[in-house]
């Protein structure tokens, strides 16, 4: 209902804190698009970290014992050929959604790979829809999307042992809303074509499906009657159960004898040494493991331990041992085993925890993958021990923030870890490991905020309201939390103050010193967190019926990720002081223009209850200011962003050329080009020219990932991602400068930010477990509205500051010089032209026959200083400053470098 009401409100504009949803933009905002082929030379790299995110998907191939595939819930499929000593992404380029929910390997072929999307334990954060079902039959080198697109959330597939063509589907569907694309689905033809052979209702999916292996005819399918809402889980209802086939799924029959009346979740497994041997983890009353000695029949709880069903709606998976009868896993919080008929159990030590697939090798049982909140890891001695999770760029981040140091440093929280600190560059090394990123105050959820120019002080959040201050000097924490309390399993109506889960912590861009902490007031200190003060008064919508257990019917959730009606976003202006902005996640806007004395309430008019993503206050303009709204939660996968040049008194919905389901996630105006936005959505980022009236994409060779959080370094683009840690798009000035007039010269060369002379790096080298960090030298830009002939020359040259030519690159570069040098080769195409230029003079020709140990001569470092680059095409040419910096973390005099120059002139002469 609330989605036709958007749409019947579409193309309508309300006058006061009115709202387009979608109009039709004036003649003079539909400017075309900038040519995406001329922002081409920008690339997105990944600095990690290297540490395992939250994965979900787990499957070995038998006739490789050392292949293994797992899924990642934002990362897509990830395949390793060495036992988990090294990962490799095999689903970028194919995939069109990152959140993987099931695999499976056809056991009679192991080229043939199936996929289901839409991860299955369905978090109140951080969670992602699917796409359907995608299929390989070259060991992941290719897929082809089979479709099962509404499905949303597959959690298990099924292959027939003998026929690689025949494969069942669990569809376990949407959890925000009911739907028909739910249950198993059965494929004859290796997935051409689907048939819904079994479902329950609308609101209940097929959470796991197990077959015989023996008689694959048979098979055991379990539902899940549940429904997620953003102030409650909903797990359990009368849909709950489990069923059974005994003719490849053409007819069914429900199993009760011995099982619980009201269920919650299920996992099922048959014992592929004895059929008639079965397992069910059920959520219940009496909720825990069941066993069947009869292939179903009749069921007896042997397990009641709280242990292995605590937090059902997150886990509650169960697998038979494949060669002996009596040994049987549970995953939940931890992995656990039982050797005697599940009577008893025992803790496994694990990488990580919060376990969540297991498979199992039909022929060598010590063989296995477990996937958790931290990757996957493999094991050969049945798990005692594992492969490392730290070689996996798998992280979900929720947000970002970067200080000014050099090399700036990029803060995050990663979900089920730590919060993070990790270099942007290493200027000495090969790249990003281990040595250049540790741990941070707050938790998985935390926001981190700081002084950007002297972050000694880091403030990371928490859920539950918790807040902490590092001192990156000593490693020293402590907790500065407004009124520290533990809030475990309270209901949010009983509590001071509600806190979100990823609870927004900012620091004044006009006073580094003054704190915000956004609960369901906005809270201000001033003292690093000693005392606070409520600057507000609550700005949500504060409904009491919404503020009760965190789930239901069954197992209740008390952990923080459904406290509701809380602030979600705080943004305060950079151009005017006392100008704070504010979202909630129940859909209000508020602005204060007085730091917090008085506050109006500006949302926009007919937006129905939503979750207020991310607000941006425009650098360049107080009154404007721009908000990314998400409905997700709702069911509706749609993008809004809005945009306000009037404090919020009228809104635009500008969402123009973003893609149906890139439901809108994050949104930043460039500080240096007023229009120039940035918009991370869940299935990549964009950018606007035109200050959001047409959008484009700019994903480069960013993977289809969430995009949480972006914010601008400098020149630089950082990028927080939901499964594949934090990327960065270096020196975004050619986004800046690219404008109609700019293309519609013959030519011109565009300005780039300063070029750092450093004393090594610049090296991405295939390194597993290492971030890239950016090569070395200075880029070169130029744009040629047509490719030259064959006839014409051109060059391009670095001048000094005396005029003098330093160094050349010509498109025929023909002999030597007087001096010995030899111009560099330069080829000219239409667009954007791209040349690096390593900072040095033009190196000697080297000695013929003489093979010399890291590539050559080389030219001599040019000293730190302005420079020209100029580019000739025939008779026209172009000029840019390039200007060269010393390493800031370096004190040495200008007449040092002086010195060190001539000293390389002599030898070099």
């Amino acid at each position: 209902m609330i989605r036709s009401s958007l749409r019947a409100l579409a193309a309508t504009l309300v006058v006061g804190a009115g709202l387009s949803l979608g109009m039709a933009l004036p003649a003079a905002a539909q400017a075309l698009p900038i040519d995406p082929s001329l922002y081409k030379p920008l690339a997105w790299r990944n600095i990690g970290p290297f540490r395992g995110g939250r994965a979900v998907a787990a499957a070995g191939v038998v006739q490789q014992p050392r292949t293994f595939y797992f899924g990642s819930t934002g990362g897509g499929v990830w395949k390793t050929e060495d036992a988990g000593e090294s990962w490799t992404n095999v689903s970028d380029g194919f995939f069109k959604t990152g959140s993987v929910g099931a695999i499976e390997v056809a056991p009679s072929d192991p080229n043939v790979v199936y996929v289901g999307m839409g991860e299955h334990p369905v978090r109140g954060v951080m969670t992602s829809h699917g796409d359907g079902v995608y299929r390989s039959t070259d060991a992941g080198k290719t897929w082809t999307h089979l479709g099962l697109e509404k499905t949303r959330a597959i959690s298990r597939i099924r292959v027939h042992p003998n026929d690689p063509d025949l494969v069942y589907v669990a569809a376990q569907g949407s959890p925000y809303g009911a739907s028909k694309e739910r249950g198993i689905y059965r494929s004859k033809d290796g997935g051409k074509t689907w048939t819904l052979i079994h479902s329950v209702n609308e609101s209940t999916g097929a959470s796991d499906l197990a077959i015989d292996p023996g008689n694959p005819r048979v098979l055991y399918a379990a539902y899940w009657d549940h429904l997620r809402t953003p102030w409650q889980v909903r797990s359990g209802g009368p849909g709950s159960g489990i069923y059974k086939s005994t003719d490849g799924g053409d007819t069914w029959t429900k199993l009760e004898a011995g099982l619980p009346k009201l269920m919650g979740k299920v996992g099922v497994s048959v014992s592929p040494v004895d059929p008639n041997l079965v397992w069910a983890i059920i959520e219940a009353e009496k909720g825990g493991l069941y066993r069947s000695e009869d292939a179903g029949k009749t069921w007896s709880l042997v397990n009641g331990d709280r242990l292995i069903q605590t937090r059902s709606w997150y886990y509650m998976e169960v697998y038979a041992d494949t060669r002996d009868r009596e040994t049987v896993y549970v995953l939940n919080a931890p992995m656990l085993r039982s050797i005697d008929g599940g009577r008893t159990f025992k803790t496994l030590n694990i990488a990580h925890g919060d376990t969540h697939d297991l498979w199992i090798s039909p022929v060598n049982h010590d063989a296995m993958i477990l996937t958790d909140d931290g990757g996957a890891a493999v094991s050969f001695n049945a798990g005692r021990t594992w492969s490392t999770q730290q070689n996996q760029p798998t992280a979900q981040f929720y947000r970002v923030n970067t200080d000014h140091r050099f090399p700036y440093r990029v803060y995050g929280g990663q979900q089920d870890n730590s919060s993070v600190i990790i270099m942007s560059s290493n200027p000495a090394g090969y790249g990003i490991g281990e040595k250049e990123w540790f741990d941070g105050p707050g938790c998985e959820s935390a926001y981190l905020a700081f002084d950007p120019d002297h972050p000694r002080y880091v403030y990371g959040g928490c859920y539950q309201g918790i807040i902490s201050e590092m001192d990156t000097e000593t490693g020293y924490t402590r907790d500065i939390a407004a009124y520290p309390a533990t809030n475990l399993a309270i209901d949010p109506k009983d509590q001071k103050y509600r806190f979100n889960w990823n609870a927004p912590i900012i620091t004044s861009p006009h006073d580094p010193k003054v704190i915000y902490h956004g609960g369901n007031v906005l809270l201000r200190s001033s003292d690093r967190g000693n005392t606070w003060t409520e600057i507000s008064p609550d700005l949500t919508r504060n409904d009491k019926s919404r503020q009760g257990p965190g789930g239901a019917p069954i197992t209740n959730e008390g952990a923080g990720g459904e406290v509701y009606g809380t602030i979600f976003t705080v943004a305060e202006s950079p151009k005017q002081a006392g100008v704070i902005w504010t979202g909630s996640d129940d859909g209000l806007v508020h602005v204060t223009q007085d730091g917090g004395k008085t506050w109006q309430n500006v949302t926009p008019r007919d937006l129905p209850e939503s979750q207020i993503n991310a607000v941006e206050a425009s650098p360049h303009d107080a009154a404007t200011a721009y908000i990314a709204v998400t409905r997700y939660k709702f069911n509706d996968y749609t993008p809004y962003f809005f945009r306000t040049r009037d404090f919020g008194k009228s809104w635009q919905r500008i969402v123009n050329g973003i893609g149906d389901e890139s439901w809108a996630r994050v949104i930043r105006e460039d500080p240096v080009r007023k229009g120039l936005l940035y918009a991370g959505t869940e299935l990549g980022a964009y950018v606007s020219f035109d200050g959001g009236d047409r959008w484009q994409p700019l994903q480069q060779n960013l993977p289809v990932v969430p995009v949480t959080d972006l914010k601008i370094q400098g020149n630089d683009l950082v990028a927080a991602t939901s499964g594949r840690a934090f990327w960065i798009m270096d020196d975004v000035s050619l986004l800046r400068q690219l404008t109609p007039e700019l293309t519609a010269k013959t030519m011109a060369m565009v300005e780039t930010g300063p070029a750092y002379r450093l004393p090594g790096g610049g090296f991405s080298l295939p390194i597993p477990r290492i971030g890239q960090t950016p090569p070395s030298g200075a880029q070169l830009l130029f744009y040629l509205k047509s490719a030259p002939d064959s006839a014409t020359v051109g060059t391009l040259e670095i001048l000094d500051q005396t005029g003098a030519v330093i160094r050349t690159w010509k498109t025929k570069p023909g002999k030597p010089d007087a001096s010995g040098t030899k111009a560099d080769s330069l080829a000219l195409q239409q667009g954007m032209n791209r040349v690096r230029w390593n900072l040095r003079y033009a190196g000697p020709e080297g000695i013929p026959g003489v093979v010399s140990f890291g590539g050559g001569p080389g030219g001599r470092m040019v000293v730190p200083g302005e420079y020209q680059a100029r580019l000739t095409v025939g008779s026209e040419t172009a000029t840019v400053p390039v200007k060269v910096v010393s390493d800031p973390r370096l004190r040495h005099p200008a007449e040092e470098y002086a010195a060190q120059a001539e000293v390389t002139r002599a030898l070099q002469a």
